[in-house]
């Protein structure tokens, strides 16, 4: 399949009217394994106390009564990427006022202040993280690949890539968020709670098993998909919403039928030698995965209703067809309007749509069980009132808890549906278990 068949011409000039359908109701084998080695891990930082939250109230709580069991670890503050130009860590010499890296502590500390002392605070109960150990790394990176990110840590600072910097403090952050998102997948997986939110960085999805990418060092979500494997779990659906492709989660079970991998992104192609993955259409896995490695690449400015649109016509009947027995929702908020590093204007109303159907199609699959685990996001405090929204959605709570703080951004919604379509043409054509979606 070639890229350039599946996607109509973009017309420029004024949009077109709103259409009937701009606005729709929301209706085993293992992959390879890298090999395995002796790898000397350093310490991370220690655990620091876990807070409980105040009891559900009863007006306005979720139809089940269910609490999210967020785990966070204030350890991974530590790492700073640094300041330079945007993310680049260059100083031309002629700024006065250098950028901090978008991959920075102050986005997720307004993550983890609007869950504590937001309205959602009370449907949210804390549970404290830990590092991960060598062995649960090695379950989906190369032996190799961890010693050159020991090395680098011994060294104490090093450029791993464009953007991606290893500094003091990086190793001993990333070591947490990969043993956080693992302890939230065992907290499902051990029937203590259904819905578990890991509230992690640095990301980890563009992170491969033997190369860091994208400020990603360790693939937090791809570790948890396969303790979700060692556990029983036949088959797992990662849904990820990040607005880059989540091409290191892809390229972990590209040649495995046991995971469906779903990512829906702007249309950025591939950024160097880090990325050689594009993120298109025709990306779709091999050997025993061929099909199983869904991308959505929407066009830029798609917004809620685009994403509306590309969910229920797309991943919902993926999902419906492979029926998973656990959901991943990968979460990003550099999707939202005006964030610095995204172009799809998604609003918290789109973020709690999104949600709304990934909790809708845990309950048909998985027993209600979905692990949410986070990614980008880099407006300071835009994220965190997309997160909030994201996980009303995700615990169908009754109204929204919190008005929208930025203005309404237009999206090219009709244009973005005409890709849609033509994108679920394709997978009809190409992709055999999806063919009479």
């Amino acid at each position: 399949m070639i890229l350039a068949r599946c996607e109509p011409a973009r017309t420029h000039g004024a949009p077109e009217e709103e259409d009937s359908r701009s606005r729709v109701k929301t209706s085993t084998n293992r992959p390879t394994r890298s090999g395995k080695g002796n790898v000397t891990v350093a310490a991370s930082p220690m655990e620091s106390s876990a807070s409980s939250s105040a009891a559900v109230a009863a007006e306005g709580a979720p139809a089940t009564g269910e609490q999210l069991a967020v785990f966070w670890h204030e350890g991974m503050v530590a790492h700073d990427a640094g300041r330079g130009v945007f993310d680049s860590g260059r100083d031309p010499g002629f700024l006065d006022v250098l950028d901090q890296h978008p991959e920075n502590a102050d986005r997720v500390r307004n993550m983890v202040s609007i869950l504590r002392r937001g309205p959602i605070a009370r449907f949210i109960s804390w549970h404290s993280g830990r590092p991960a150990h060598a062995a649960e790394l090695l379950s989906f990176h190369s032996a190799e690949y961890i010693e050159e990110l020991v090395q680098a840590n011994a060294v104490g600072a090093k450029k791993l890539c464009e953007g991606t910097f290893l500094n003091p403090g990086s190793w001993g952050a990333a070591l947490l968020a990969a043993g956080t998102t693992l302890s939230a997948m065992k907290h499902i997986l051990d029937g203590h709670a259904k819905i578990a939110y890991a509230l992690v960085r640095p990301p980890g999805h563009h992170a491969q098993p033997d190369r860091a990418d994208g400020y990603c060092f360790l693939n937090n979500a791809g570790l948890a998909v396969n303790l979700a494997l060692d556990s029983g779990r036949r088959k797992v659906a990662v849904v990820d919403i990040d607005v880059h492709y989540g091409n290191g989660t892809a390229e972990g079970f590209y040649h495995t039928d046991s995971v469906l991998t779903i990512s829906l992104h702007m249309k950025h192609g591939s950024w160097g030698p880090s990325h050689p993955q594009s993120g298109s259409v025709d990306e779709i896995g091999e050997g025993r995965g061929l099909g199983y490695n869904l991308n959505i690449p929407l066009p830029n400015g798609s917004g809620d209703a685009g994403y509306e649109y590309a969910m229920n016509e797309l991943v919902v009947p993926a999902i419906e067809k492979f029926r998973p027995e656990l959901l991943v929702f990968v979460v990003g908020q550099d999707s939202s309007t005006f964030d610095p590093n995204g172009r799809q204007c998604l609003t918290m109303d789109g973020y709690r749509k999104i949600g709304q159907i990934m909790r809708g199609m845990a309950d048909q699959h998985s027993n209600g069980q979905i692990l949410i685990v986070q990614e980008g996001g880099y407006h300071i405090s835009y994220s965190a009132y997309c997160l909030h929204a994201t996980l009303e959605g995700v615990l169908n709570l009754q109204a929204p808890l919190l008005d929208d703080p930025i203005a309404y951004y237009p999206e090219d919604e009709k244009y973005t549906m005409k890709v849609v379509d033509i994108m679920k043409k394709c997978w009809k054509e190409s992709i055999p278990f999806l063919k009479d979606i």
